[in-house]
């Protein structure tokens, strides 16, 4: 479960079950840190080995071999985070509980189910490391036995269909599992596993030829197109849509396009969705709203084909449907989201429970108030919709929205910036923190301003990375200079200008990450102006932003005491 951050609340709640408060933000402008560079997929499976160390060997256990089949990624993230052996033993017991499909029954058949397939798997399926650990225990533990399996425990002699070039040759010890229905997968659905090592251990494919044993053997196991002469050998591992088959014959071909047959071959590789309501109302694209959402996407360089888009939501407190317990007002929504191409290929999905707590004393006030979250994806450049829906536990209601997804390709060899964020808190975090948790990118957690909104009492943030600086070959070091500018009506009020030497030096990569000032700004609409040069190539790139000062709220006035009479 993941938590909103009730903005601008003076308290906010420490750890709860799921999530471990963060760090309160800092008075001071956090330094500037250019050496941050973005977590390797090592690093990142470094650190999460380090943090599965610090478990018990019971919790370590149940993680990683008894549930990693049907824990969801935000569900895993979430108990990772978790400090105490008495926390993950309620996190164990609510995580079960919200998967019985009898609550009030003290028999949870999902669980018993789910460990009668872990015992099954190991007994039947494994071939030097336990049953649960290969794909076909996979499989088994997420949709359990299949309707049908044809198997060829020693391989041998095959035909091939004439959707994959007709002829016969020899094929390594291979499975065809069919399920008539999987749920959110489809109908009569086909997984087919390999063995080529012959070891036992039968790999999932999405390759309906890899159980050929002869493809690498020159003029074995011709195809009849092949023996034709309308195709070649060497043709089998040029084919665009990733399979080794053989040219079709005449006019058969695959009845699955190769986008769909992908799509497939890793979503029944992924625990079931949980939200299944949510997920079906995006699907038919409900436009009706009871939740007030406002959202905003960014977009940060990875690598040269990767951009971190981070998506973050608001909604009113007042919107939300609170439940008071031992002194704390409660709102819990299920969120759903989903990231499909032009075609409507899902390429992400989004699936949180995320709360807000109040204390008593603050539940009025918060209510004027708003919550805000925000999931950060790795996507390529491209076109894609991202649609939402929120659905508030208690009452029911709905937030929707759906929106095009622009997601840029950076230059590679000249200079180029990010989105540049409005932020009301810019914070460094702990080293164990970076790249993990809502609104951490890199090292800092920038919690963006989604109405661009400011008091003169406010502090206005802005977060900025420079990518592709030039490195000067003598001091190894980069040469920049960077104004800000905030204008009014076409009118430049405030300017500040930034050397080389007053820039922290990195690498070709640079965050820029400072307050601005506003509590001398006069009410109204303003734009922040950002310049960036590389005075080693004369390159220039802005970025700008609209902001609005709105007058501070009046000041309460003082208590007053008065003295009991005598």
């Amino acid at each position: 479960m993941a938590r909103w951050d009730c903005r601008f609340l003076p308290f906010v709640l420490s750890a709860s079950l799921l999530w471990p408060s963060l760090s309160s933000a800092q008075d001071q402008l956090a330094p500037q840190d250019d050496s941050a560079k973005p977590l390797s997929a090592k690093e990142v499976k470094r650190r999460g080995k380090k943090l599965i160390k610090e478990l018990t060997v019971d919790d370590s256990n149940w993680l990683l071999n008894e549930v990693p089949d049907i824990i969801t990624d935000a569900e895993r993230r979430a108990f990772l985070q978790l400090s105490t052996s008495e926390e993950r033993e309620q996190f164990i017991e609510i995580f079960w509980r919200d998967r019985n499909p009898e609550p009030d029954s003290p028999v949870n058949t999902v669980r018993e189910e789910h460990y009668r397939r872990l015992a099954y798997a190991d007994e039947h399926f494994a071939s030097g490391i336990s049953g649960r650990k290969t794909d076909r225990g996979h499989i088994y533990i997420i949709w359990g036995p299949p309707d049908a399996i044809e198997s060829h425990p020693t391989g041998g002699a095959y035909d091939r269909p004439l959707e994959q070039g007709g002829g016969s040759t020899t094929t390594y010890p291979w499975e065809l599992w069919r399920y008539r229905h999987l749920e959110d997968i489809g109908e009569n659905i086909e997984i087919e596993f390999v063995d080529p090592s012959g070891s036992g251990e039968y790999r999932i494919t999405n390759d309906p030829c890899e159980k050929d044993a002869l493809s690498h053997v020159p003029g074995a196991g011709p195809s009849l197109t092949e023996i034709i002469g309308q195709s070649t050998k060497a043709n089998r591992f040029s084919n665009s849509n990733g399979s080794t088959c053989p040219m079709p014959l005449g006019g058969h071909s695959a009845s699955m396009n190769e986008f769909d047959r992908l799509d497939r071959y890793f979503r029944v590789q992924s625990p079931p969705s949980r939200f299944k309501d949510l997920e079906e109302l995006v699907t038919v694209r409900v436009v009706h709203s009871q939740i007030h959402m406002d959202y905003r996407t960014d977009f940060l360089r990875v690598t040269s084909n990767t951009v971190l888009v981070p998506i973050t939501v608001q909604v009113p407190n007042r919107d939300l449907s609170f439940q008071s317990k031992q002194g704390v007002h409660s709102a819990v929504l299920n969120l759903y989201g989903r990231i499909t191409t032009p075609g409507g290929v899902v390429v992400q999905t989004l699936e949180d429970v995320v709360s807000c707590d109040v204390p008593d004393s603050l539940f009025q006030s918060s209510l004027n108030l708003f919550s805000i979250y925000q999931k950060a994806i790795p996507l390529r450049p491209g076109l894609y919709r991202l649609d939402v829906v929120l659905k508030d536990t208690q009452s029911g209601n709905l937030g929707v929205f759906d929106t095009a997804l622009r997601v840029p390709r950076f230059a590679e060899d000249q200079l180029d910036a990010s989105s540049l964020i409005l932020a009301d808190q810019i914070e460094s975090v702990p080293t164990s923190q970076i790249g993990t948790g809502q609104f951490v990118l890199n090292s800092y957690k920038v919690r963006p301003r989604l109405s661009q909104e400011f008091s003169n009492t406010d502090k206005l943030g802005i977060f900025l990375q420079l990518y592709n600086l030039k490195l000067d070959e003598t001091s190894h070091k980069t040469n920049v200079s960077v104004a800000y500018r905030i204008w009014k009506d076409r009118q430049e009020i405030w300017r500040a200008v930034e050397s080389s030497g007053q820039v922290r030096q990195g690498g070709e990569q640079l965050t820029i990450q400072r307050y601005l000032p506003v509590a001398s700004l006069a009410p109204g609409r303003y734009t922040i102006e950002i310049t960036a040069i590389d005075l080693l190539t004369n390159e220039t790139v802005i970025r700008t932003a609209g902001f609005t000062v709105k007058p501070a709220p009046p000041a309460k006035p003082a208590a007053t005491t008065r003295t009991p009479s005598s």
